[in-house]
């Protein structure tokens, strides 16, 4: 069965979690619209988020992330201090990837109301 053989597969990377001396992998992504970087960072076990960004030097190849305020998450789930702690008390796991998020530019429900009044307008002046 194929399934099967996939399931085996993860198992066996999963039960590879970290290094003999205690460190860990993980990756620090970053993203703009025409640029994007992961850095692939070894940190100590029991790491922060926040900490593995510091660390990466991702600050310094785009210098307009401000760490003190960037959204942080860990595979598209936000570091908020809700469902996740926050950046300085989530401690990564083997192969988490922090990705720092850019702020919006718009707030979507502007964004969704200036769409439907420039679709309103489209069909006035269509006559419809």
């Amino acid at each position: 069965m194929p399934f099967a053989d996939v399931r085996r597969h993860f198992t066996v990377r999963s039960a590879i979690v970290e290094n003999p001396d205690g460190r860990i992998t993980v990756e620090v992504a970053y993203a703009l619209p025409q640029r994007q970087r992961i850095i692939e960072v070894t940190v100590p076990n029991g790491t922060s988020a926040f900490d593995a960004v510091l660390q990466s030097g991702i600050a310094q190849a785009f210098p307009d992330i401000d760490l003190a305020t960037a959204s942080m998450g860990i595979f598209s789930k936000p570091l908020d201090g809700k469902a996740l702690p926050l950046p300085q008390d989530y401690r990564l796991k083997p192969h988490d990837r922090v990705e720092i998020y850019r702020p919006l530019l718009i707030d979507p429900k502007e964004a969704r109301l200036a769409r439907a009044a420039k679709v309103k307008a489209a069909k006035k002046l269509s006559g419809n």
